[in-house]
């Protein structure tokens, strides 16, 4: 991975999360995880973005994450995966993006948090945007599969969006269930089903 300087980057995208929570996430509500240690993932379509003179357009970000309690509280452990169809200056952008090495929100408070850093995966991206029914497949290693939160009583959907002003990942968002969520990278493997899920779109830069 590059150690370059700083450089100014920018992009807008599409963002589906997923995690071990039960549905809403305590973390978005300074609470402590669910089951008190946090595993996540979540992928990034980018429309429209570039870092310096190096387009980002059409690539994929996404992460699978373990920590052993709350987030803040750092000891974790991470994998980055970028977009297989990226060449190599693209390549050494979205890691030097995703490991907050050119700052900027959610990244560079992100790579705080973590003790453990795994190689990166470079592999293909197929995500399915289709609001709260969004899916998405980040080669073998991640899916996460999306579905509105179900009422328990009739089964009927639910609608519910969180609004996040002081949010540093999102802003604001649809609240969904992660009706299926797999994980498979290196010491980071996990299955959930019925947890908590998000997806909205996403403007971030440094």
């Amino acid at each position: 991975m590059s150690s370059s300087a700083r450089l100014s980057w920018v992009f807008d995208a599409d963002y589906l999360q997923a995690c071990n929570c039960d549905y809403g996430c305590p973390c978005e509500f300074a609470a402590p995880p669910t089951p008190g240690f946090c595993e996540s993932t979540g992928a990034w379509l980018i429309k429209t973005g570039h870092c310096g003179n190096v387009s980002l357009d059409g690539l994929g970000l996404g992460f699978a994450a373990h920590w052993p309690k709350a987030i803040h509280l750092g000891g974790g452990t991470v994998t980055l995966f970028v977009d297989e169809r990226a060449n190599q200056e693209q390549r050494d952008a979205l890691q030097n993006i995703g490991f907050g090495k050119h700052g900027g929100l959610p990244f560079e408070t992100l790579a705080t948090t973590f003790a453990t850093v795994q190689p990166t995966c470079f592999v293909p991206f197929e995500v399915h945007l289709d609001g709260r029914n969004s899916t998405a497949r980040v080669g073998n290693q991640i899916l996460i599969g999306l579905e509105p939160v179900k009422n328990p009583v009739t089964g009927d959907p639910e609608f519910v969006r969180i609004e996040h002003a002081t949010g540093f990942i999102f802003k604001g968002a649809e609240v969904v269930s992660a009706r299926d969520v797999r994980v498979s990278s290196g010491n980071i493997n996990f299955q959930y089903s019925n947890t908590a899920g998000f997806v909205t779109e996403v403007h971030y830069h440094n």
